[in-house]
């Protein structure tokens, strides 16, 4: 039991190659070691804020350079606590470095505006201010990249932050802290790790909020949040689409997309569920995705040459076997992936990518996909049913398009309902120096980039006049 940790509930975390491999056992904290710790970050907001922009600068530097002595052990970590192939935990350990440098250049941004006065001397100023904690309650799918997405440009504006694990990857969080200890002033960045009644409690007293997750955890997120008038930013749930038009080169089509479906064991929210083809292309590319996807077979992720290596729990993969067999019950057919455990296997959640065709259009699968390496191949007649078909999901994270027309590459641009469109790229893979958001049920604000400078502070104005003698 950690020092501080309330007896409440208890936190296990599982190596998903080897379920025997227990990572952590520990008691979570309880709501009132919440309130304590957002307290402590409130105490220590202000002198964060006051110490200035170099040295809120200087110190995200440190992290990533603490970040980067570590890289090795971290992706040892991300490997065995929620089963990452070891060449994706490595890229997600650079990435994280890359994203608390980049942050780091953040506190010397122009704090606001200047106007001239409509009329008569003076200015008028806008001037950003931190909210004061933020609580991040993050995914176990990217346990490093994803809360220095938020806990980066956080800090770096002068907020303080507290952060909810995902259960599933506590050890990688509390592993960070450890590594953090010194580099940042006290209580400036605490770890609350426990279950769901974490998560709502840090909802319900933080200053501003951001969420990863399941859609119907992140509706009562944003309904505790905007019943405080606190601002809440999601990132829920993905069915993404990748079209596939006649003129594309179908051969690269399908290994952007099999990777896809695939890597992290379709885990991820950007990761491909539905595979759209138009009219002649669909033979060639069935074919082209069948050979891909029997490349991509579940693996140990401690081998290099792993794209798919377990899903997060045996209640995934039951998730995504009697998805499968309900499919296969309503009249579809598999086209790859036998989702039988090998028996070299036998020990970890290993499922191989699963791609099905003739999946009737009420099938969940059709509807809202699960998390897993599951997706659904259909055809469509014209590019305009295409785009139909896209859009006809409940989410809106990502949607590819792959063609060689550019006429239509910039039509699909403009129609799809997506917050991010790849034209001849997989589904995965986001830019931080970009913007990210969601469109539909997905929803969220935009974040990352300079994006995350209006979401994780409130703008004031100031009439600034000279003084009228008495």
């Amino acid at each position: 039991m950690l020092p501080g940790l309330a007896a409440d509930s208890v936190v296990i975390s599982h190596n998903p190659s080897d379920p025997d491999d227990v990572l952590i056992e520990l008691y979570g904290c309880s709501p009132e070691t919440v309130t304590r710790a957002v307290q402590r970050a409130t105490r220590a907001q202000p002198e964060w804020l006051a110490a200035g922009a170099a040295a809120r600068s200087a110190a995200l530097h440190r992290v990533g350079d603490a970040l980067e002595a570590a890289h090795e052990e971290l992706a040892g970590l991300l490997v065995r606590e929620v089963g990452k192939p070891l060449t994706e935990a490595r890229e997600e350990l650079t990435r994280a470095v890359a994203i608390w440098r980049y942050y780091a250049q953040l506190p010397q941004e122009a704090p606001g505006t200047v106007q001239e006065p409509t009329s008569g001397p003076g200015l008028l100023l806008t001037r950003r201010r931190p909210h004061g904690v933020a609580g991040l309650i993050t995914s176990w799918q990217f346990p490093l990249a994803a809360p220095s997405w938020d806990a980066a440009p956080a800090l770096a504006v002068g907020n303080t932050v507290v952060v909810k694990p995902a259960p599933e990857a506590t050890a990688c969080a509390l592993r960070v802290a450890e590594i953090l200890k010194g580099v940042l002033p006290s209580g400036v960045l605490q770890i609350a790790p426990g279950g769901p009644e974490i998560g709502a409690a840090l909802a319900d007293l933080a200053d501003v909020v951001s969420f990863t997750g399941s859609s119907e955890v992140g509706t009562a997120v944003v309904c505790a949040a905007a019943s405080r008038g606190v601002p809440a930013r999601l990132e829920v749930s993905g069915h993404n689409a990748a079209v596939v038009l006649p003129d594309a080169n179908v051969a690269r089509a399908a290994v952007d997309i099999a990777a896809a479906i695939a890597c992290c064991a379709g885990q991820k929210h950007t990761a491909t569920k539905r595979v759209i083809a138009v009219d002649s292309v669909l033979p060639k590319l069935r074919e082209a995705l069948k050979q891909a996807l029997q490349s991509l077979s579940a693996r140990d992720p401690n081998t290099t040459e792993a794209v798919c290596g377990p899903v997060i729990s045996k209640t995934a993969r039951d998730r995504v076997i009697q998805a499968r067999d309900s499919a296969l019950a309503s009249g579809a057919h598999v086209l790859a992936g036998d989702t039988r455990v090998r028996r070299e296997r036998a020990a970890g959640w290993y499922v191989d990518p699963v791609l099905l065709e003739n999946v009737p259009d009420d099938h969940d699968l059709n509807r809202r996909g699960i998390s897993g390496p599951v997706a659904v191949l259909s055809k469509v007649m014209t590019f305009d049913a295409a785009i139909r078909a896209a859009n006809s999901g409940r989410y809106g994270v990502v949607s590819s398009l792959h063609t060689s027309d550019l006429e239509k590459a910039l039509s699909a641009v403009g129609r799809l309902n997506a917050a991010m469109v790849r034209v001849n790229a997989p589904t995965t893979g986001t830019e931080f120096l970009l913007p990210l958001g969601r469109e539909k049920d997905s929803r969220g604000v935009r974040e990352k980039e300079r994006a995350t400078m209006d979401f994780y502070t409130s703008t004031r104005t100031v009439s600034l006049l000279p003084a009228v003698s008495a």
